[in-house]
């Protein structure tokens, strides 16, 4: 059975996680990569419009992914997606002049626990009461390896630490995020989409919200300026991850491969001519359109009567 077949019939019965009479284990990856999130955002917009949340198993989250995936499974994820736009939002969390002043270009703890909080408010309790589990995923500073905090995750609290410590991007974010005496780091520093995980904890069906085109995947080994910079940063606070950095490229690929050599996996990508989106983008117009595509991309695979 096909990922659109599962879905289909998953519909048919209107059934619910705990409830269902296949042996399927459907899951929704999001990936990330800080402002091109705004790509897997608008897939998840579509999900939601289209009412296929509940169809889903699981859904795991990787950096931005993660967050995307956290307004998904509260139900406000069309509800809140003109954060993404909107300068009171984009202006304090993203501020490359920060860097100046040695405070993190990209302010996460601001997101979650003000942004979050009082200014486009997440239904932190909705999330932690959906039957679909939510998996953010993070990166363990000690060993290098992708660490998934579902069974962290069981209050307001450990969900903004985990949401905060998935989107942990080394340096730009300041230092990691601690989480019982150890440090984590941003998700896509040992998985960009966090196939490998899904797979070893029993999904059966894929669907994964992507945020490069399928033309954008080569990628350059970092630069010296970066391997100087960064290297003292990970020496000093994530001493596991330098090897897994310097092979970032290499990890990449091998996940891609993973991705399209599954027999059950359905990818959703902006299509090719999207805008290129860098990490710290937050232009309005080009992130709306961005969030645009996103939409109908998804909807390209889902709606439209493929259901």
């Amino acid at each position: 059975m096909t990922v659109l077949e599962l879905l289909h019939e998953r519909r048919r019965q209107q059934s619910l996680p705990g409830q269902r009479k296949d042996d399927a284990r459907l899951v929704l990856l999001v990936e990330g990569g800080s402002s091109r999130g705004v790509y897997s955002s608008g897939m998840t917009v579509a999900i939601e419009r289209l009412g296929l949340l509940p169809l889903f198993d699981a859904v795991y989250g990787s950096s931005a992914g993660s967050l995307n995936a956290a307004w998904l499974l509260c139900g406000r994820a069309d509800q809140s997606k003109h954060a993404w736009w909107d300068p009171a939002v984009m202006r304090t969390t993203i501020n490359p002049r920060r860097a100046f002043t040695r405070r993190p270009v990209v302010d996460t703890h601001h997101l979650v626990h003000t942004i979050y909080t009082q200014v486009v408010p997440m239904g932190f309790a909705e999330i932690l009461d959906n039957p679909v589990e939510f998996h953010p995923m993070t990166t363990d500073g000690l060993t290098g390896e992708a660490a998934d905090l579902h069974g962290y995750v069981r209050d307001t609290l450990s969900l903004q630490t985990a949401l905060r410590a998935s989107a942990a991007m080394p340096f730009l974010a300041g230092d990691p995020v601690m989480i019982d005496g150890r440090p984590y780091v941003d998700a896509g520093l040992s998985e960009t989409i966090p196939v490998r995980t899904a797979i070893s904890q029993g999904a059966t069906h894929v669907v994964a919200l992507r945020t490069r085109r399928e033309d954008e995947f080569a990628g350059t080994p970092p630069s010296r300026g970066e391997r100087l910079v960064l290297s003292r940063w990970f020496a000093r606070h994530a001493p596991g991850v330098v090897a897994g950095w310097l092979r970032r490229e290499e990890i990449r690929a091998q996940d891609e491969d993973l991705l399209a050599s599954h027999p059950d996996c359905l990818q959703i990508r902006p299509p090719v001519g999207s805008a290129a989106i860098g990490r710290t983008e937050r232009r309005p117009r080009v992130m709306q359109d961005a969030l645009d595509v996103g939409v109908a991309a998804a909807m390209s695979h889902l709606g439209n009567g493929h259901l």
